[in-house]
């Protein structure tokens, strides 16, 4: 049911690939905590997001007639919608949650897994995750996993077969960017599918280091919806992701102590 491409394309210069679709865009963004469903429009558009997360147990998709229906803001001929378990506390509840969205969204494989452990901080209850996560699979779903910022943790969702892994930068919602850059730089180094940072990103600045490390792509929600203006912020959060990631294929200089001249002294004339 999405028009955006189901394989790869040769066509799309440096294309992020999950689960064989391609994709043009790097920042994914939610549909959470805006004031409106015409905000949330007005900011997806200004973020160039292709892909968008939403909470299956919150939002309403055609089964609450009365009510708005996401589907009219942001329809699945634009862009690709990434049902989530937020929310979900056991692996039960993912479980029946993504089953409830797959037939909401005919037949729709795509999924965020996310168990929420501790009510305070938000961390992943990552046992249950990967009890989820082994499951969803066996069951035909490509499963997008998010989870701490362990490197180990990250390598057995990638056995597993999960179709990307999302390491979080901070708790969710925080906005305190990435607080470990060497457990993300890690993950990204040793991992073969996606690594898409996940949760507390605050500002642009967080999501172009994020790119920088040689992460695929970033996730965000509040950053964008809880900004003074969430249309602008998509946009500024765009543009760093997209400098970000030129920064990481260009290649940065190496760190030094000590300043080096612009031109080279050898040669001069006396």
């Amino acid at each position: 049911m999405n028009a955006l491409p189901q394989t790869v394309s040769p066509d799309i210069p440096d294309p992020l690939v999950i689960a064989g679709r391609t994709f043009r865009s790097r920042l994914l963004t939610g549909t959470g905590k805006f004031k409106d469903l015409d905000e949330t429009q007005r900011a997806t558009e200004a973020a160039g997001s292709e892909i968008v997360t939403f909470a299956v147990r919150r939002m309403n998709l055609g089964q609450k007639p009365d009510e708005p229906n996401l589907l009219d803001a942001l329809p699945t001929d634009r862009y690709t919608l990434l049902p989530n378990t937020a929310g979900c506390h056991t692996a039960e509840e993912c479980l029946r949650t993504c089953r409830l969205a797959r037939e909401l969204l005919d037949g729709h494989s795509l999924v965020k897994l996310e168990t929420i452990g501790d009510q305070k901080t938000l961390f992943p209850d990552v046992i249950a995750t990967l009890q989820a996560a082994e499951v969803l699979i066996k069951d035909g779903f490509d499963v997008m996993v998010y989870t701490t910022d362990d490197p180990l943790l990250a390598h057995r969702f990638e056995e597993m077969g999960c179709a990307a892994v999302m390491p979080l930068a901070a708790p969710i919602g925080s906005g305190l960017g990435i607080q470990n850059k060497y457990t993300i730089l890690e993950i990204v180094e040793n991992a073969k599918i996606p690594v898409i940072v996940d949760a507390g990103v605050g500002t642009a600045s967080d999501a172009a280091l994020a790119m920088e490390l040689g992460c695929d792509g970033v996730l965000m929600n509040t950053a964008i919806a809880h900004a003074k203006d969430p249309v602008l912020m998509a946009h500024a959060m765009k543009c760093a992701i997209e400098a970000g990631r030129a920064a990481f294929r260009a290649g940065r200089i190496p760190r030094k102590r000590y300043a080096s001249a612009s031109s080279p002294v050898d040669g001069l004339i006396e």
